[in-house]
This record gives C-alpha cells, sequence and structure tokens, in this order.
C-alpha cells in the first residue's frame, strides 16, 4: 500500500489535506483553503516539491519537540509536520514525505 492525500473539510467549513503514509499515520498536514481547487493545487505543490531537501525548514518546537514545514518555491508553507521527540525521527518524516508524496493517491472524504 502506498501513501496518500486526504482532502476533508474542517469544522470552520475550511478545506485541507493531509498525507498519510502507507501505515496510515499522518505525516504532513496542510492550511486551510476556501475552495477544493485551491487545496488540489496545494497538494500538486508538495508532490512537485517533496522530493527537494531545501524544501524543508527544520524547526523546534518551544516545547524542546520537533517539526518541519514544506515550502514552495516562493516560499509559503505548504505542509507542516506532526511533532517529533527526536531530531531522527523528524529526518524519518522528511524521508517519508519524499517517498510517498510524488505518487500518492488523492482520496476526497468531503
Amino acid at each position: 500500500m502506498s501513501g496518500k492525500f486526504e482532502v476533508y473539510k474542517d469544522s470552520a467549513g475550511e478545506f485541507r489535506f493531509r498525507l498519510k503514509a502507507s501505515n496510515g499515520q499522518n505525516i504532513l498536514a496542510s492550511e486551510g483553503y476556501s475552495d477544493k481547487s485551491g487545496c488540489k493545487n496545494g497538494i500538486e505543490s508538495v508532490k512537485k516539491n517533496a522530493n527537494d531537501d531545501d524544501r524543508y525548514e527544520r524547526k523546534q518546537a518551544s516545547s524542546g519537540k520537533y517539526l518541519f514545514n514544506l515550502k514552495a518555491a516562493n516560499h509559503q508553507v505548504i505542509g507542516t509536520s506532526q511533532l517529533y521527540e527526536t531530531e531522527q525521527s523528524r529526518e524519518n518524516g522528511i524521508s517519508s514525505v519524499k517517498n510517498h508524496a510524488p505518487t500518492a493517491e488523492i482520496i476526497d472524504i468531503t
């Protein structure tokens, strides 16, 4: 089983996507979009930028945990990871996005 993007509507009525690994774990989440077409454009941007290591912004939260943002060429954040306990687990998360995003199918659950 490969990864998949799920398109869904949040409680505020905005469209969002999440990238799930083949094991079902969420590995990347989007911002809210006012329309579904913007959300799907965000997915295409993730697919396009996923393999470019320079597009990953590695960060540490105030809690001491680690996360990353995936950015488009215009430096806009197109996806944010979950929080990780270690830098290595964050790197594993980035590898998972690189492995799953380019070929992930899109599932619309709106």
